[in-house]
């Protein structure tokens, strides 16, 4: 088992610092420019249409746009903002935040085309609409194989071995606190994601729609607690953040390398932007412009990494517990925050991760059954592989926490990479419906409507946007 582990933080180390680094953050870049900064420009548009989305509600056999925010925001919102966010702090020090905070401002633009897509390619299920980068590829590009490939990767990525990450931290958060065997929660942990996920992409997203803002409203009122508790300490914090981003002693000690790797590698754990998960949630929202949808879970990014990751950085550097890798993972966010409010706040914690995680679990296996859909509608396949998720909870909730991260990044690594060659490839399209979007807009339509002939060239591809 050393063996495995140390071969594949061997490749992680290569894919990672020569590849996708440079990959990621170009294609982030590129997507700022070209679409003039749209993650910026359309910031208040993006809270309007989510308010839209809360009034819409879904119907029988669909999914309102706000319960596809919340599915892609569960997924988003789990143990690497809590678990992973201390690990970053741990082995990179506060600057991996700042490369966190870069990474989730620049790849919001890559969110809004990767989204915007899957609205554009998207196909009509049998209980709600169906897309993704699978389907985009095919469509898009022509390319089965390459489609047939993500789609594999992802249920493998976001199923099993992801599902298994949510769950070794949920059973290793409550066995710091309680000292419990991790079996007990494991056994439960497994029964209650096996009656979630048998009941569909609707029982899926009405349980999103309760956890995730719950969750995110509490966490984040603890988190202002302390800070307000520091606010004299927050200038010197933010230029601890900073100094360290981007240190002498850092740079001359070897230490920058892994500052932005913890971060970068973290940030896209965390809030997936360019990794071609959200789009599947994405594709599932009935609205009127794809456009809609992509600046939505643009604002996924934001609400993930800005406002929870730093709610997360700010508790564990305000704590003032030792930085120096002794501590990682919820281990360290449990006791920071044990530090701050008493023995209460490793049992928030233990309970947020719960939510946190679980709804990650519910919101990733929505992810892989569109996926495993693309590849086959043999009616076995489906409670076969969920009864696979379920295994696989179970597994990770009793498996060796640094084996299961290593294994995760390298799979999150694959995926990324097929995903963001596909959207450079097809950007051009989710640019042009952005133009599209903003000419209705300047013409002082409230709510625009996109037809399959606002891109005649793939007209004739685009079935469910037929008038």
């Amino acid at each position: 088992m050393e063996n495995l582990n140390a071969w594949v933080v061997s490749l992680n180390d290569w894919i990672w610092t020569y590849l996708l680094i440079v990959f990621l953050i170009a294609t982030g870049l590129y997507f700022t420019f070209k679409s003039r900064f749209v993650q910026f420009r359309y910031f208040k548009e993006m809270f309007r249409l989510l308010g839209q989305g809360v009034n819409s509600g879904g119907g029988k056999n669909s999914v309102s746009s706000f319960q596809a925010f919340c599915i892609a925001t569960a997924s988003r919102v789990g143990t690497g903002n809590l678990a992973g966010v201390a690990t970053a702090v741990a082995l990179g020090g506060p600057g991996a935040i700042f490369w966190m905070w870069l990474l989730a401002l620049i790849g919001s633009a890559s969110a809004f085309i990767e989204s915007t897509l899957a609205q554009i390619y998207k196909e009509k299920g049998e209980r709600t609409f169906i897309g993704g980068p699978a389907f985009y590829i095919r469509k898009g590009l022509h390319q089965k194989w390459m489609g047939l490939l993500f789609a594999f990767i992802i249920i493998i990525t976001f199923g099993l071995v992801f599902n298994s990450v949510q769950a070794n931290t949920i059973t290793l958060a409550f066995q710091e606190i309680y000292g419990l065997d991790r079996i007990w929660p494991a056994i439960l942990l497994t029964f209650f994601t096996l009656l979630t996920i048998f009941g569909g992409i609707h029982r899926i997203a009405r349980v999103s729609g309760i956890i995730v803002p719950i969750m995110a409203i509490l966490y984040m009122l603890v988190a202002l607690y302390i800070l307000f508790s520091h606010l004299s300490q927050l200038p010197s914090l933010i230029g601890d953040i900073f100094s360290n981003a981007f240190g002498i002693e850092q740079f001359v000690g070897g230490g920058m390398g892994a500052t932005v790797m913890q971060g970068i590698r973290r940030g896209l754990f965390s809030n997936e932007a360019g990794m071609g998960s959200a789009p599947n949630a994405a594709a599932t929202a009935s609205v009127s412009h794809p456009v809609k949808q992509g600046l939505i879970q643009a604002l996924s990014v934001f609400t993930d990494t800005l406002v929870i990751c730093s709610c997360t950085a700010f508790i564990i550097l305000l704590s003032g517990l030792p930085l120096d890798g002794s501590m990682k993972g919820i281990q360290l966010t449990q006791a920071a925050l044990t530090q701050e409010i008493g023995r209460f706040g490793g049992q928030f914690i233990a309970f947020s991760i719960l939510l946190f995680a679980f709804s990650s679990i519910v919101g990733n296996y929505s992810y892989c059954e569109t996926n495993l859909y693309f590849i086959s509608r043999h009616p076995a396949g489906l409670p076969i592989y969920r009864l696979a998720v379920g295994g696989m909870v179970f597994f990770g909730s009793m498996a060796g926490l640094d084996l299961v991260w290593n294994i995760a990044d390298l799979f999150m690594a694959l995926m990324t990479i097929l995903n963001l060659i596909a959207i450079l490839l097809l950007g051009h399209l989710a640019l042009k419906a952005l133009h599209n979007y903003r000419d209705q807009k300047q013409q002082g339509i409230k709510n625009p409507i996109f037809k399959a002939s606002d891109l005649s060239e793939i007209e004739d591809e685009l079935t469910e946007w037929k008038s």
